[in-house]
């Protein structure tokens, strides 16, 4: 068996770009739908006032390999990392350094929940936030919609004008224009993305035009919000990723369904179930939602691919074979009493 690789960075960016991850993800998210996949559940842990890790996980048994990332997000930054090894033996595939990756696995779902949830003819998008992810964002959802304009609204004006122009310079065919508040933003778009920070709801339901899908992909601790409550009455259209870990931690959700709806959360798809249906959104459709907490099969479907395209590459550095366990590993000398 060859020795497991060290997948850079550099090396996933150069073997996968977005519209691949986009294929991928629908891939694993159909062997989700038929039980070949499934996830670990997310954990998390919390310390000082913004920093908090996270580790997910799955296993895809067609393709014989399990998996799970983790990362912590702090004030000076992240480095999330991705583990494959043989689901047969347990042995060490690849360790993918997963910042790019897990963009794209970010961006991609909303791909395919855009995809899958809008109406084919959307072409109106309001990005809510133009932070690491935005760009991602807007790319996937172009991916799979002609977007005629992208509107953007962040809180700074600075922030929103720059960002403004970056994307000028990505997608010359298209009208970006800036918004001065969320309101006026979102005010007849046929997608609207929200991808922020914030603790309390930015967007209502008054401002969201009839026929309107919104992501929300900002808020993945229970200690933050984007949108408010009076959204889930219009939204006749209801899917996330993961239903465990959003009963778990989407703060948005739980306040909904375990308490105006008394736990009756039947009302909640899973975007792989839709994918798997591949049926077209209703016409009726008021308002569809799609919540992302992220999930190991997400990032595990492309993690697989990234690991097929580099071992026909040649890419990565090799990790040397595991060193056999020695008796020494036993041996110890016993405390004494002071």
């Amino acid at each position: 068996m060859p020795n497991a690789r060290w997948i850079s960075e550099a090396d996933v960016v150069r073997l996968m770009h977005l519209g691949d991850a986009i294929k991928g993800l629908e891939h694993g998210l159909r062997e989700e739908a038929l039980g070949s996949a499934r996830n670990m559940e997310k954990t998390t842990a919390h310390w000082g006032s913004s920093s908090n890790m996270h580790a997910i996980g799955g296993v895809f048994e067609s393709a014989g390999v399990f998996g799970a990332k983790s990362w912590g997000h702090t004030p000076q930054g992240s480095n999330p990392l991705l583990v494959l090894w043989d689901a047969q033996d347990g042995k060490l595939l690849a360790a993918i350094e997963a910042m790019a990756l897990g963009q794209m696995r970010t961006g991609a779902m909303s791909g395919v929940a855009t995809r899958w949830m809008s109406h084919p003819d959307a072409d109106d998008l309001a990005i809510i936030g133009s932070g690491k992810q935005a760009l991602t964002q807007i790319a996937a959802v172009s991916a799979v919609r002609k977007l005629r304009r992208v509107r953007v609204y962040s809180p700074t004006v600075e922030k929103r004008r720059a960002f403004a122009e970056q994307l000028r310079s990505y997608f010359s065919e298209t009208e970006i224009v800036t918004r001065d508040d969320v309101e006026t933003a979102v005010d007849g778009a046929s997608i609207i993305t929200l991808v922020t920070r914030a603790r309390e709801p930015v967007l209502h339901a008054s401002m969201i035009a009839r026929g309107s899908h919104v992501n929300a992909v900002g808020a993945i601790t229970d200690e933050r919000k984007e949108f408010a409550q009076d959204i889930f009455p219009r939204a006749d259209m209801v899917a996330v990723d993961s239903l465990p870990t959003t009963q778990q931690l989407s703060a948005e959700f739980i306040e909904w369904y375990d308490g105006h709806q008394g736990g009756d959360w039947s009302g909640v798809q899973r975007i792989s179930d839709i994918v798997a249906r591949a049926k077209p959104r209703e016409t009726t459709t008021d308002i569809s939602l799609f919540k992302a907490m992220g999930m190991g099969i997400s990032d595990l479907a492309l993690g697989i691919e990234i690991l097929r395209r580099a071992e026909k590459a040649g890419s990565g550095v090799p990790i040397p074979q595991r060193v056999p366990v020695t008796p020494r590993i036993f041996e110890f000398e016993r405390e004494t009493a002071a």
